[in-house]
């Protein structure tokens, strides 16, 4: 189970609209076994795609697919590979509590409104959900990991195989241990997916609106 760092407590539980105007260390840094905080970084030399808010690592045997909206905003983080696929979301979280109690909550009213089945177990990372959703032809396996971090949370969601197979899962969550998460010190409304962005030289080779067909 991933340990994780906690801020000290502060009156803004619930909101994380201000900057900490007070810019001493609100914690100590501890060991993590990942995913990790930027400030927990066990191997800065390791090769990760850095998309802004999460770095991924590249070096693992998987694919990474980056989707990337008409504003040239990453929308979507995948890892692939033949048996199936995992993908990442970091969101905005409180000072000083998680949200995958709650986003677990949320998950499970959700597989089950659109006719699928959930159950929680505890897995690698803690708390977890696993089940299926209805899919063309049948249900498709599904799994979603969470951890909560210091203002913020990750979130995988394996599906295929690897969402029902340990060993097929392995490569995709030695990956998840090794993201690593920039929250930055931007307010943002708790829940709220935090910015991912294509790396500066590879934005660059994007066409611009004004060069795609129809622009």
């Amino acid at each position: 189970m991933a340990q994780r760092r906690r801020d000290r407590p502060t009156e803004q539980s619930k909101i994380d609209a201000t900057p900490p105007w007070d810019t001493r260390p609100a914690h100590e840094r501890v060991l993590t076994t990942g995913p990790f905080d930027v400030l927990d970084d066990p191997d800065e030399a390791a090769p990760r795609l850095d998309l802004g808010a999460l770095r991924v690592p590249v070096d693992t045997g998987l694919e990474v697919r980056v989707e990337v909206g008409p504003d040239s905003q990453v929308s979507a983080v995948t890892l692939v590979n033949e048996s199936g696929q995992m993908q990442l979301g970091v969101f905005a979280a409180p000072r000083t509590e998680g949200i995958w109690e709650e986003v677990r909550t949320e998950i499970k009213a959700s597989i089950s409104s659109q006719g699928g089945t959930v159950s929680e177990r505890d897995g690698d990372f803690g708390r977890e959900l696993t089940g299926k959703l209805p899919a063309p032809g049948g249900f498709t396996p599904v799994r979603f990991v969470g951890v909560d971090g210091p203002r913020w949370f990750v979130r995988a969601m394996l599906s295929g195989a690897p969402a029902a197979d340990s060993g097929q899962a392995e490569p995709f969550l030695n990956a998840f241990r090794r993201v690593i998460v920039v929250r930055g010190a931007d307010p943002l409304p708790v829940r709220d997916p935090v910015p991912l962005r294509l790396p500066p030289d590879v934005a660059e080779q994007l066409p611009s609106a004004a060069e795609q067909p129809g622009g």
